[in-house]
């Protein structure tokens, strides 16, 4: 009886550890995947400074020397170019020191809330029988070659 009551409660002892742990584990595996998610949006915002500063350079002396040559040549053409340039300045700038990255988590938490058809996987969601039929479907492919 003894032994009855020690075995359920090491076992009931046992599963709370076990969850615990398990726990435990997950909050591990999420902080490191915030970490990395950040670490790379950081990279992509430091990239895009990068980018800037040589896009910038060469926008300004392209609008420069685009408006000194319509103004030399009396053709209004040569300012054309400087329109979209213009524009994929301003996106680089917006991206590297404006808002872009908060417009966007603004629009993708409104997609998460209110399309969330969109966002579905074809053929559903993954599951462990359809990765084990392709590992097998694909062990069968290289055994028969």
């Amino acid at each position: 009886m003894l032994l009855d009551i020690l075995a359920v409660f090491c076992f009931t002892l046992n599963n709370q550890m076990s969850k615990i742990a398990n726990a435990s584990k997950l909050e591990r595996q999420l902080m490191m995947q915030n970490e990395m998610r950040e670490r790379q949006m950081a990279l992509q915002i430091a990239w895009s400074r990068e980018f800037l500063k040589y896009f910038g350079t060469f926008f300004g002396i392209a609008a420069i020397s685009l408006t000194a040559g319509a103004v030399r040549r009396r053709k209004p053409a040569f300012l054309f170019p400087v329109i979209p340039l213009g524009f994929v300045f301003t996106y680089q700038y917006d991206l590297g020191y404006g808002t872009l990255l908060q417009r966007m988590r603004g629009e993708a938490e409104d997609i998460l809330e209110t399309e969330k058809s969109k966002l579905q996987l074809p053929r559903g969601m993954i599951t462990f029988e359809s990765l084990e039929k392709a590992r097998k479907e694909q062990s069968k492919f290289f055994i028969d070659k």
